[in-house]
């Protein structure tokens, strides 16, 4: 499977061609960087460190999405958006693993999804995943009149968008575990007096620091007893080997938006 990789100079970039040359089955097939960006021209393998690839980093998608059958996107939501667009036209798989998306950018994306498999997910590993199914049903059996749920995600501190996009998966997957929708009991910010918890919230709450890949904790707090549900990550690679593994998955599906939890069968 011939693979793009947009954004391929930044460190995600370089994780994903990494993990594609490390892949059977999986090729890399073209580079993208954004436009003025050092880097063009080079060739994308020496940069990521794994050696001559012939594949000379571009400003230009169009033509090697043309020619690819899949791309691979941790850039930016506006970004993401355009790239959709150029995956429906070549009827390609695009794996998004960007965060910070609006409703407006996800509506796009979606119906980009028409025309592409596109796999769209706030985080790309087999650990975090399994964990969304775990707090959904956790939050199922441990109603909101004994149990308060509250989030805790830590990053580095070059990361642009709170609350994480795996804050927010998870936010999602105790909001369905406890049949409610997620946007009007999420409380994201807490400063000065604020009188009692409101029953049923979903508290989310952002640390940012050093050279944290990624931490999160679903505490859930009841009566005497507190349950923590915890993932930590210690290694962008891990990202990059699910974004590779979902393209690779979607090759063969019909057109529409999918989510790493079809990918790994948690659905």
């Amino acid at each position: 499977m011939g693979l793009v990789v947009v954004g391929a100079a930044g460190r995600m970039g370089q994780a994903l061609i990494r993990a594609i040359h490390e892949t059977t089955g999986a090729h890399l097939a073209g580079a993208i960087e954004r436009q003025g960006s050092p880097h063009m021209g080079k060739d994308a393998g020496m940069l990521a460190g794994v050696g001559p690839l012939d594949v000379a980093i571009s400003d230009d998608p169009l033509p090697v999405f043309a020619k690819a059958d899949g791309v691979l996107d941790f850039t930016a939501p506006a970004a993401s958006v355009e790239f959709a667009g150029y995956a429906a036209q070549a009827h390609i798989v695009h794996v998004i693993g960007t965060t910070g998306c609006s409703a407006e950018d996800d509506t796009r994306i979606a119906a980009a999804a028409r025309h592409a498999r596109i796999v769209k997910s706030g985080n790309m590993s087999l650990g975090v995943n399994l964990l969304a199914v775990l707090v959904e049903q956790a939050a199922r059996a441990l109603g909101p009149e004994d149990f308060d749920i509250e989030i805790l995600e830590m990053h580095h501190k070059h990361k642009v968008d709170a609350p994480s996009g795996t804050a927010i998966l998870l936010g999602e997957a105790a909001a369905a575990g406890r049949e409610i929708d997620l946007a009007p009991h999420s409380v994201r910010v807490r400063d000065g007096h604020t009188g009692p918890r409101p029953a049923g919230a979903i508290g989310v709450a952002t640390l940012r620091g050093g050279s944290v890949v990624g931490d999160h904790s679903v505490i859930l707090a009841g009566p005497g007893e507190r349950i923590v549900l915890s993932h930590h990550a210690e290694d962008r690679s891990l990202f990059a080997r699910g974004a590779v593994k979902a393209a690779l998955w979607a090759w063969d599906k019909k057109s529409g938006l999918y989510s790493m939890r079809d990918v790994l069968g948690l659905s």
